[in-house]
């Protein structure tokens, strides 16, 4: 028989309990069975390791030699085992996992959940309005994974070997100049909003604008839209007092705007994460579900519009994971 390195591990196992049973036991094996494997460990260097009595084991000269040999290899044994293990994943994971996201507050959270679970990937991101040229990506392998987002009635359509995961569905709040007469108001009726010059986004593939467009019909409303603008061009028309409009209900607010919640809460925003089926993330879906939902959570934890609104309607915001 040859020495192997879990020999010394025994022989470790043994000084470090004091005792065989205490040993066998954490090593999950029998006392009799460590007991039968030390003599022969100890028939394999030549002399007896252990001094046995009713103290327990004591090592012996020989075997204060093997321990000491034992604690300066078995670290870098355990250090190659870690190292060749984490280059094995590397080797059968991607050098790039590449994420996209829709204008959504769930970015931030997802990127630095892939860097936990794929830490020596290099990741990047990149963004659009849209959700559909995204999950286009998706389908045809161009990213790993995705924030999404649709609305009632809008949902986005399912495609092969991609996992679509509704997050959460939150309200629409109103979008004003910060010293418009409505923000006095705790929350402001939409017929009200109506009657306001508009900042709307053009309509294309997001299909924002059309589901605003439904949601007004229903009320019988068809609001003045002079101004076309998305992203920081649309917070500008507002921050001149020149219009209203709508935003996610996580907007961060900023100086010269002011939002507010939307009375019966009429119009409802889905976040949706979306992984391929084949990606190195999709073993680790449900971590990555679980850290993206409560960063989502612990930004709406804080004195925010969208804090308070949850407070007072505990039960209204749909979280797919609450």
């Amino acid at each position: 028989m040859d020495l192997e390195i879990r020999h010394l591990r025994v022989v470790c196992a043994v000084a470090e309990a004091g005792s065989l049973t205490r040993a066998a036991a954490s090593l999950g094996m029998t006392q009799p069975g460590l007991s039968a494997q030390v003599r022969r460990i100890e028939r394999l260097l030549g002399g007896a390791l252990f001094e046995r009595g009713r103290e327990g084991a004591v090592p012996t000269s020989l075997g204060d030699l093997v321990l000491s040999r034992a604690h300066a290899i078995l670290p870098g044994i355990d250090q190659l085992l870690a190292d060749t293990d984490r280059a094995a994943l590397r080797a059968a994971s991607p050098a790039r996992v590449r994420v996209g996201s829709v204008g959504a507050p769930l970015l931030g959270h997802l990127l630095l959940a892939v860097r936990d679970i794929v830490p020596w990937a290099e990741v990047t991101a990149r963004c659009q309005y849209a959700p559909a040229p995204l999950l286009d990506d998706l389908a045809a392998g161009r990213l790993e994974a995705a924030v999404l987002g649709d609305h009632p009635g809008q949902e986005l359509a399912p495609r092969d070997g991609v996992i679509l995961h509704p997050l959460v569905t939150e309200p629409v709040f109103a979008l004003l100049p910060a010293d418009h007469p409505l923000t006095e108001r705790k929350e402001v009726s939409l017929t009200r909003l109506t009657e306001e010059e508009w900042a709307v986004p053009r309509p294309d593939s997001d299909r924002t604008r059309e589901y605003w467009t439904s949601v007004f019909a229903l009320a019988d409303r068809r609001p003045h839209t002079p101004y076309e603008a998305e992203g920081r061009q649309l917070i500008e028309i507002i921050r001149a007092g020149l219009a209203v409009s709508l935003c996610q209900a996580t907007f961060i607010e900023i100086p010269g705007v002011a939002v507010r919640p939307l009375a019966g809460n009429p119009l409802w925003y889905r976040h949706v994460l979306a992984w391929r089926r084949d990606s190195p993330l999709a073993p680790h879906g449900e971590a990555i579900l679980r850290r993206v939902h409560d960063g989502y959570l612990s930004g709406c934890a804080t004195g925010t519009t969208y804090a308070r609104w949850r407070e007072r309607h505990p039960h209204a915001a749909r979280d797919a994971r609450g």
